[in-house]
């Protein structure tokens, strides 16, 4: 590509598809993590129990798990438009359906079919930004992409609190009112959504034709590149040692930031704020996780570096919780959980660039799907592990070491698998028997 084109060009397409797509990511992480606020007012009215709460939240992610990677190839066949806006709908009325929670049973499952209908959309979304942005971009523009999470957990706090003061309104309790106040505009979107966005570069009508082209072919050649040299199958790429590491990396940080994401409003009220109090001081790692987003994608794509970046955000992660476990009672330890947000969402822009460096096509699509769905085996893992650990010790300090030793240990592989051999090309016995 030229640099007019590759400038002007990448430009109009972030401005076209980046906001949609931003809003989207930002539906989805309120309706994923809401019910950490109604837990402050619906776990007593239903009777559900930490343990309980930690298995509901958790079992999101064992479905999400199930249906990841057929999910992912249903796109790569039906198209990202229509795939990923039947996706909004499902988990918008799903999540809605949560204010029909009567007690554990019913919590469980439909906690459960949630992640069934939400399944493939942020892997979907990764693959659907393959189709549009040559690899030199994909760093920052993933990190666009994801700082929907922090801003979703920034504003999501004190208007899920404020929802929760609607309590008698038209006869419904305060967290039911917030189940479907952050579950109908998903719907309503997703329909949005399937209006307005196009497939692939050659579907975009307000590109030139000439802009359409050159952004296709360019998108084209990096693809046909990963394919030539390293040839891969679906299945080789589901059983690919690179795959299988990163989705070990990809599973301690969402276990971090799931775990914490969850509990993090119980343990701030555990410190005598008001309902309120807790949903603004909640907000405040996850502005810091902003900045931690920005800095790490903007690093990453600046010197084309995705190893050591990856590694000081994880560790920067594992040093946060540690402290905050110390400080468990103290409103100090909102200070670390601050750096831990930073490490959480700045491992996120030089890790999702890198499946795209041996995968491409159904690989990718399939590849990328594995790697999120053992990773978002940690949204079931986090929760489970601190409430159980909560219910057992009265206390959410042993947690964060927990969250804090697994994500060092995704520090310490990433140096190990990311290495200078990473993307080298590794030919399957059929392209062997070709050459």
């Amino acid at each position: 590509m030229s640099n007019a084109v590759s400038g002007t060009t990448i430009k109009k397409v972030s401005i076209r598809l980046m906001p949609m797509l931003f809003v989207g990511y930002v539906l989805a992480y309120i309706d994923r993590i809401n019910v950490g606020f109604a837990a402050l007012k619906m776990n007593a009215d239903v009777g559900i129990s930490s343990y309980i709460f930690g298995l509901g939240a958790g079992v999101f992610f064992l479905s999400y798990f199930i249906f990841e990677i057929p999910s992912n190839l249903a796109l790569a066949r039906i198209g990202a438009r229509r795939w990923i806006s039947r996706i909004m709908i499902s988990w918008g009325i799903i999540s809605a359906a949560m204010a029909l929670v009567q007690g554990p049973t019913s919590f469980v499952v439909i906690r459960f079919l949630l992640g069934a209908a939400e399944a493939g959309f942020f892997p979907g979304v990764i693959l659907y930004l393959t189709y549009w942005f040559p690899q030199a971009y994909r760093a920052r523009i993933v990190a666009a992409f994801i700082v929907a999470v922090p801003v979703s957990l920034a504003v999501g706090g004190p208007i899920s609190t404020a929802i929760l003061g609607m309590h008698g309104f038209a006869g419904l309790k305060g967290w039911q009112w917030l189940f479907l106040l952050e579950g109908i505009p998903t719907v309503l979107f997703g329909f949005v959504f399937l209006a307005v966005m196009p497939d692939k570069p050659r579907d975009a009508k307000w590109l030139s034709l000439e802009e359409r082209t050159a952004l296709q072919s360019a998108i084209d050649d990096d693809d046909h590149a990963v394919t030539q040299a390293h040839g891969l199958t679906v299945f080789q790429a589901l059983s690919d040692s690179r795959v299988l590491a990163l989705a070990f990396i990809w599973f301690a940080n969402t276990t971090a930031n799931l775990g914490l994401a969850f509990f993090l409003p119980q343990i701030l009220k555990g410190l005598g704020l008001t309902d309120m109090q807790t949903g603004f001081t909640t907000s405040i790692p996850y502005v810091f996780g902003t900045l931690g987003i920005l800095g790490f994608g903007y690093i990453s794509d600046r010197y084309n570096e995705r190893r050591w970046t990856l590694f000081v955000a994880l560790a920067m992660t594992a040093a946060g919780l540690l402290v905050a476990g110390l400080l468990h009672g103290s409103l100090m330890a909102v200070a670390f959980m601050a750096v831990a947000a930073i490490g959480i969402y700045g491992a996120k822009p030089p890790f999702w660039p890198l499946p795209s460096t041996f995968l491409a096509g159904r690989t990718a699509a399939a590849g990328i799907a594995l790697i999120n769905a053992i990773g978002n085996l940690g949204g079931f893992v986090g929760p489970y592990v601190i409430g159980w650990i909560r219910d057992s010790t009265q206390s959410f300090e042993a947690g964060l070491y927990f969250l804090a030793v697994l994500t060092l240990l995704g520090a310490v592989v990433t140096p190990i698998v990311v290495n200078t051999r990473f993307v080298t090309a590794r030919k399957t016995s059929s392209s062997l028997k070709q050459a």
